[in-house]
């Protein structure tokens, strides 16, 4: 079995049900039983609604959806055996508000909450707790790595200052030791940041009037990009302004160089 000191680090498509079989398979050979599956990949497409496309909707599913799905079936023949696991699925404050810009992304992060509710609801009885995490803002270091889309330069500069913002946002030390904590105990829901469980509470009680906010809040936001160039996905750092490289984006900055982002 695994010690504290294993770590085993493999490449695989995550999208790709055959090769999520494959690495569990490979996991459980080299080191064990899988007793927690955390899963955590994302991606990020942010832009106007009329700059997306059925593509980003896809490739958001595929990463926030289809990819926890393949894991959890692959994993939960062992845990179901041993009558014992944790499942932690990372969704995000997204998968609880649809917010402006990045409908994509908050489209597929509702979906895997549906879907780790349900997997909670059905596993429990067998001893397998799923937790669904739902974090606000995290200073990762990443935006860098988002893919913007419409305006390219105007979408990354409120993407990466709001990803800086002190207050509105938590460490990601912060969030993963919450994260095990909530694991540990067998959790259904964890909702990381102050702003996010507010906005999460309005936004449960009443849902029609927080829309109408975030209707407000995205007349606001850079207009719908003109042109086929405003339709391409481009890199966060590929989009990066004097604005984004001032002191507004500080913190994104130290963990980016901390978190080797």
């Amino acid at each position: 079995g695994a010690t504290e000191r294993d770590v085993l680090a493999l490449a695989r498509d995550l999208t790709n049900a055959q090769e999520v079989r494959s690495l569990v398979t490979e996991v459980e050979s080299k080191l064990g039983p899988i007793d927690v599956l955390i899963n955590n990949a994302g991606i990020i497409i942010g832009g106007p609604l009329e700059n997306l496309d059925e593509r980003d909707f896809e490739d958001s599913m595929n990463t926030h959806f289809w990819a926890p799905f393949h894991a959890m079936q692959a994993v939960l023949p062992g845990m179901r055996q041993r009558g014992e696991g944790r499942i932690i699925n990372i969704s995000s404050l997204g998968g609880k508000v649809a917010i402006p810009h990045l409908t994509a992304y908050s489209a597929s992060k509702f979906a895997l909450v549906g879907l780790s509710e349900g997997f909670r609801a059905e596993l429990s009885q067998f001893g397998i707790y799923v937790t669904t995490v739902c974090p606000g803002l995290l200073r990762t270091g990443s935006p860098g790595h988002v893919d913007v889309k419409g305006q390219h330069e105007k979408e990354y500069a409120w993407f990466s200052i709001a990803d800086a913002l002190p207050g509105f946002t938590m460490s990601a030390e912060q969030a993963a030791r919450r994260i095990w904590n909530a694991a540990r105990r067998g959790d259904g829901e964890l909702i990381l940041s102050l702003p996010a469980k507010l906005l999460a509470a309005f936004h449960g009680v009443l849902p029609g009037t927080t829309v109408d906010v975030l209707a407000w809040v995205n007349r606001a936001l850079p207009a719908t990009g003109e042109g086929a160039a405003a339709d391409e996905r481009r890199k966060g750092y590929d989009s990066e302004t004097p604005l984004t490289r001032s002191f507004l984006t500080t913190l994104t900055k130290q963990e980016a160089q901390r978190n080797n982002e």
